[in-house]
């Protein structure tokens, strides 16, 4: 699961991880306003409780009886019937109800006993119509023997409707900004890495050979990558003109003596001369053979270089028609694919392929390219077949065809180097290169190279 969300991109995890911190903070900002509108709507309701407090500690302190029964209070709600406003006096200590509201309708009202230590409680309790009440209980001493215990109670379902409306509107209010401000954090984050995206296509462009340098004209926080990365396109490209350099030098310096000793030993018809004519000649082969593979291999790390495959590839079934006349050559290209090095490399590998199946075939060879794809970030490669209709070959001849100047038909000409070059060509692009039975009853090349 790790490994998964590791493969996401980099936008979709920044997006992602701030909409999560984004929905905790607004879920946490909605309970804390919710409570604290609830904290502020209850200390509300209380106020209300005690100015009805206060009036009727005051409508029985009024008399020459006291405690007097309180007549009104200013609230029609303590006189019409279970209207959820009530209020209570009674004695402490008797179970007895000296006197109560007209909303009762005689019924009691159930509150705690207040201790003698405790002045005022503040409560929740059921109502006589069984709906939720908040009660205020006070302890009164009016100068006599005993103290009175007074209860006022206010039904607090509006209390708990208002406070749910809000929860609702803020609930509402939070879904939209939220929505908002994730729509927000998606724009910025696509915005702010375009950049990015900028000069992947930049390095993509080099890749593929349209340009010769990666785009600076970047943010000052990814410039400098930039730089470095054309500081290295340009320190390769030099370390390839020195390599190429040397090579020729080295190709000149030995040529010549090689050229002299070869010219002074052919006049001789000794044993001794035709030695050293053999081993120079076997010397030429070797140095032409290693410096050829130099240059391939400073080519293969040259940063830009591709190759249009179509052209090359009707280029040489035009010429191999021609020459292995009358053998039907004939191609079949899927994609558009080019191929990630230089166009040399690819028409030696596929002309060797081709004139050696132009040999050995009775009256056709087809010509395969197309494109593999191994996963969905994973470079594309270009795959070619080469099959015939001649005699083929057994598996063991098929390891030796390999070889370097192995020549399995000495009547057919050839140097025998050609598959050698092709194997090693292959390989110096991290490619792949098999022989196999071909369905037309011959042999089957395929090739395997690295595409753009």
């Amino acid at each position: 699961m790790k490994l998964a969300f590791a493969r996401k991109s980099l936008a979709l995890r920044l997006i992602a991880l701030a909409s999560i911190w984004l929905m905790v903070a607004l879920v946490v900002a909605g309970i804390f306003i919710v409570t604290v509108y609830w904290a502020a709507s209850e200390r509300s309701f209380d106020r209300r409780i005690d100015v009805y407090m206060k009036a009727l500690i005051a409508a029985m302190a009024d008399g020459e009886v006291i405690p007097k029964e309180p007549e009104r209070l200013g609230e029609p709600s303590f006189e019409l019937p279970l209207s959820g406003w009530y209020w209570t006096v009674r004695k402490e200590g008797d179970k007895m109800v000296t006197f109560s509201s007209l909303s009762l309708l005689g019924d009691s009202l159930v509150v705690s006993n207040v201790g003698q230590d405790i002045g005022q409680l503040r409560d929740y309790g059921i109502g006589p119509a069984s709906e939720e009440v908040r009660i205020l209980q006070e302890r009164i001493n009016f100068g006599h023997d005993h103290d009175y215990i007074i209860a006022i109670a206010g039904r607090t379902d509006g209390l708990r409707r208002e406070v749910w409306q809000f929860a609702w509107q803020v609930a509402l209010t939070l879904i939209v900004l939220g929505t908002g401000l994730v729509g927000t954090i998606f724009l910025q984050v696509r915005v702010g890495l375009k950049p990015l995206a900028r000069m992947s296509a930049s390095l993509a462009a080099v890749r593929r050979g349209d340009e010769q340098r990666v785009d600076e004209d970047l943010p000052s926080e990814i410039a400098p990558l930039a730089s470095e990365l054309n500081a290295l396109i340009v320190s390769n490209r030099e370390i390839v003109e020195r390599s190429r350099t040397h090579v020729g030098n080295l190709a000149h310096a030995l040529k010549t003596p090689l050229s002299v000793i070869t010219n002074e030993a052919a006049p001789q018809k000794s044993a001794f001369g035709k030695k050293v004519a053999e081993q120079a000649a076997l010397m030429r082969d070797q140095i032409n053979h290693h410096l050829e593979r130099a240059r391939m291999a400073a080519q293969r790390r040259v940063i830009g270089i591709s190759t249009d495959v179509e052209p090359v590839v009707k280029r040489l079934v035009r010429a191999m028609t021609r020459i292995h006349e009358p053998c039907k050559f004939s191609e079949s290209i899927v994609g558009t694919d080019r191929f990630r090095g230089e166009q040399q490399d690819l028409e030696e590998i596929l002309g060797n392929l081709m004139d050696n199946a132009g040999k050995w075939a009775k009256s056709e060879v087809r010509i395969g390219v197309s494109t593999l794809r191994e996963g969905e970030n994973e470079r594309a490669s270009l795959v070619f077949t080469i099959e015939d209709d001649g005699p083929g070959l057994t598996e063991k001849q098929m390891l030796e065809a390999r070889k370097r100047g192995k020549r399995l038909d000495e009547t057919v000409p050839g140097s025998g180097l050609g598959l050698s070059i092709v194997a090693d060509l292959t390989a110096l692009y991290g490619g792949e290169f098999d022989l196999r039975a071909s369905p037309l009853g011959g042999l089957q090349a395929v090739i395997v190279l690295p595409a753009i």
